[in-house]
């Protein structure tokens, strides 16, 4: 009876765990490549790489590369006060 609560109990654990890997830690990980990506992208468009050749290597679109690039910029900062 022991036995077979423990390999109930360490399914049900694995379980957690995988939802937990897939849910949590899954989303925040991607979220933080995909921003590592966001910002070499931005990198290498700003040392002269044109964005056809980059949206053709990363197998992008060029607007959605633009788009990119465009989020990374700082936003204008009024100075008239």
């Amino acid at each position: 009876m022991r036995r077979r609560f423990d390999e109930l109990a360490g399914q049900v654990l694995l379980r957690l765990a995988m939802l937990l890997e897939l849910k949590v830690a899954g989303e925040d990980a991607a979220d933080r490549w995909l921003t590592r990506r966001n910002a070499a992208i931005r990198g290498a468009n700003r040392r002269g790489i044109p964005v056809e050749v980059l949206a053709a290597r990363l197998g992008l679109t060029p607007s959605w590369i633009r788009q990119k690039i465009a989020d990374g910029k700082e936003p204008a900062v009024d100075t008239a006060a």
